[in-house]
């Protein structure tokens, strides 16, 4: 859908405001129902058995004990849920093992029974014979032919010969000749970039409750970013009708991607199904961080060649990503991603999804990308610096703008990239001085952005306030958001205006909260919907007046005539006519369905000043500025939420965060005393700035906003630490010990 030509220099009067949130008052008095606050009558309690190896072929398993313990209820395996349809066998698998137990931590029983301590007891009770078979968590290694291999005969006729069997597939993009653009480049650099698996480290652990009934009627409750898919998944999974499932998404203690597939509800269903009682099951944080998608650890190769004066003639990218224990990382979006940002002449990156002895790697905010960022833009430093250039005006100069053809195919429409460096480079940080063992950082990232499929539905209440149901669960402000859209379209005040999410029930087939897609396509949705009521209450007025509809028109939230021809009516305020609609024909509401498309990419460029400790190696920040294109800041507060809140996880992403695993291939900091996320005292206060470069694609020229502050700041951070530090950094974290390697390796060298 076109930008509509006369919204492009509009001026909005809610849309840009920074009302109250809807659920605020909720969530800070403690009323909002988050997964594990659902209860029902007659409720068993769900414990998920977990397997202690990180490789081993399930033997046996003998639950009789479990079974005969009074106030057992139900017993769980693999065998309960029979054979499933392809597409849906490796999220049961994951789910509840199979053949295998591929990951410490993995699935492969479950109990239902009356009480935590009943559950727990009857865990200890189940016998499970392993055959503990060799394992391998490291990409690099697992892709050594004579590597244990977790899935034999699954690899992808795209993997070339002399690789392992967890190569699974291979993918490539781009356009030119590498080896001339590197031949004409004065220096060239290449080195080798490594990243640790890092968790989205939302607050809530996984929670839901099931109930399913003897007729096969089934309700679900839980915290999730999609119950649409929930509900597709778990039908196929279970052998359901989709209509005969309903989903209800509950308010979601974060998720950042990881809440974007299932792990309980499944096991929970069928657990209710062979109990004949709901089943509540509810994660430990143990159990989220060794059995809960995790991004990809990643080894990157760059080879990157410039001239003396800043132009990029050549950028070549190898890119191997573990997806856990099945196929499906997101390689594919980080090769694509990786050169982006830049009007290259000869470029090309090549990605290896690759399987591990770890939990199945999860979305985590624009999946893929800051990996390849930070290999790509230390590149890009290291070879600005050894020029003497600003690394700022190289990136100006090699800046992709609109009609640039992208490193992974289309041609760009406009875009902000240029815009957020001219911001970056005029801001006062950029000028501002540095003092010992400090330095500054600076990276540029994108994300794609997506729309699909979407449905909302507004309706006019008798007293002439509004509902706007839609079907995306609200983890990043989307319910303010939407209540803004509709209200700047009809004309009303915000208050007058609720958002609500509905089950799977009552709208049509709506995707996850991911992607960045919910403000940019729940948010068309909502016009077009409200744009509809307009032209039925409209038609209503005109009905009142005796006039053609056409000649009525909706300024300010009022049907007027539209000129003097129309005759002289008072306006009929969308109150007025709603107070009367049960005279002219019945309920007002307006409906939009569509498969979005147009969701406009995404730049950002991100500035950092960084302070090492030579003796200890540990590094504070001290100063950190996002510069974004948001097409236009429907709730500019929350824009910036989402600003900070990816550079605060690129910050510990960056510094401390990653899955540590011992020899035997346990997680070994399965907690958040030991998996250090940031807390307030590790960061500054982080300024935004806010650029808007309207997205053609969207009424109001909206782009999604939530993905691209992550994947700037892996790079911006390493690269300021470089500097400070005086070595160049190409492993994540940078932890101090790590740090304080680097700088004593580079006094002795």
């Amino acid at each position: 859908m076109a930008l509509d030509s006369s919204d492009k220099s509009r001026t909005f009067k809610v849309v840009g405001t920074r009302p109250l949130r809807p659920d605020g008052i909720d969530k800070v008095t403690g009323r909002a129902r988050f997964g594990a606050d659902i209860v029902a009558p007659g409720m068993l309690t769900g414990r998920v058995l977990r397997s202690p190896h990180a490789h081993a072929r399930i033997v046996k398993i003998d639950t009789a004990k479990a079974r005969a313990l009074p106030g057992v209820k139900a017993v769980v395996t693999r065998a309960d849920f029979g054979t499933v349809p392809d597409a849906v066998a490796d999220i049961l698998d994951n789910c509840m093992a199979g053949d295998k137990a591929l990951y410490d931590g993995h699935a492969v029983a479950a109990v239902a029974a009356s009480s935590a301590a009943v559950a727990r007891k009857a865990l200890r009770l189940i016998e499970v014979e392993y055959e503990v078979l060799p394992h391998v968590s490291d990409v690099d290694a697992a892709m050594q032919p004579g590597a244990p291999v977790l899935h034999a005969g699954r690899q992808d006729e795209t993997v070339p010969e002399g690789y392992s069997q967890n190569v699974m597939s291979r993918v490539e993009f781009g356009h030119g000749d590498i080896d001339k653009g590197l031949a004409e480049a004065d220096r060239v650099v290449e080195r080798t970039y490594r990243t640790g698996a890092t968790h989205q480290g939302y607050i809530e652990p996984h929670a839901c409750l099931a109930t399913m009934g003897p007729d096969g009627q089934a309700d679900l409750w839980g915290c999730t970013q999609g119950h649409y898919m929930v509900r597709n998944t778990c039908a196929a999974i279970l052998g359901m009708e989709q209509g005969q499932l309903r989903v209800t998404a509950s308010e979601i203690g974060g998720g950042f991607g990881g809440k974007t597939t299932v792990f309980l509800e499944p096991v929970a269903l069928m657990l209710s199904k062979l109990a004949g009682r709901p089943v509540k099951m509810v994660m430990t944080r143990s159990e989220v961080l060794r059995a809960t998608g995790p991004t990809s650890s990643s080894s990157i190769d760059i080879k990157l060649g410039m001239t003396r004066d800043g132009r990029i003639t050549a950028g070549y990218a190898q890119l191997r990503y573990q997806g856990g224990a099945y196929p499906g990382s997101p390689v594919d979006m980080g090769s694509m991603s990786a050169f982006a940002p830049y009007d290259l002449e000869n470029v090309k990156t090549v990605g290896f999804d690759v399987v591990t002895n770890r939990p199945k790697a999860a979305a985590y905010r624009a999946p893929g990308a800051p990996m390849a960022a930070f290999a790509v833009e230390s590149a890009v430093d290291e070879l600005a610096k050894g020029f003497g250039l600003d690394p700022l005006e190289v990136r100006l100069k090699n800046a992709a703008r609109e009609g640039t053809l992208a490193s992974y195919g289309p041609t760009f429409p406009a875009i902000g990239l240029e815009a957020t460096l001219e911001a970056a480079k005029a801001h006062p940080h950029w000028d501002a001085p540095l003092g010992e063992n400090q330095g500054r950082g600076v990276a540029c990232g994108f994300w794609f952005n997506f729309g699909g499929d979407t449905c909302v539905t507004l309706n006019i209440t008798p007293d002439g306030t509004v509902t706007v149901s839609e079907g995306n669960p609200d983890i990043g402000g989307s319910r303010a958001s939407m209540t803004m859209m509709a209200a700047e379209e009809l004309g009303i005040p915000y208050d007058k205006v609720r958002t609500i999410i509905a089950d799977t029930g009552s709208l049509g087939q709506n995707e996850v909260t991911d992607g960045s897609r919910v403000t940019f396509a729940v948010g068309l949705a909502t016009i077009e919907a409200a744009r509809n009521a307009k032209r039925e209450m409209c038609k209503r007025a005109a009905m009142v007046w005796g006039i053609d509809e056409e000649a009525v028109e909706w300024v300010d939230g009022a049907a007027r005539p539209a000129g003097p021809n129309a005759g002289k009516h008072d306006p009929m305020t969308l109150k007025e006519i709603a107070a009367i609609a049960s005279n002219t024909g019945g309920p007002i509401a307006g409906h939009y369905e569509v498969n979005a498309e147009g969701a406009g990419v995404s730049f950002g460029t991100h500035m950092v000043d960084v302070e090492v400790d030579p003796d200890t190696g540990s590094t504070k920040i001290l100063r950190y500025t996002v510069f974004q294109d948001a097409g236009k800041a429907v709730h500019p507060a929350y824009v910036e939420g989402q600003f900070q809140g990816g550079a605060v996880q690129g910050i510990g992403w960056a510094l401390n965060e990653e899955y540590i695993y011992g020899e035997d291939g346990i997680l070994q900091n399965a907690g958040f005393l030991d998996y250090r996320i940031p807390v307030a005292s590790d960061l500054p206060m982080i300024d935004t700035v806010i650029l808007e470069i309207a997205n053609p694609g969207h009424p109001y020229g909206v782009r999604g906003v939530g993905e691209t502050p992550i994947v700037p700041p892996l790079a911006a951070i390493a690269n300021a630490v470089s500097a400070a530090a005086g070595v160049r950094m190409t492993d994540l974290p940078m932890s101090p010990p790590r740090v304080l390697a680097a700088i004593q390796g580079q006094k002795g060298a």
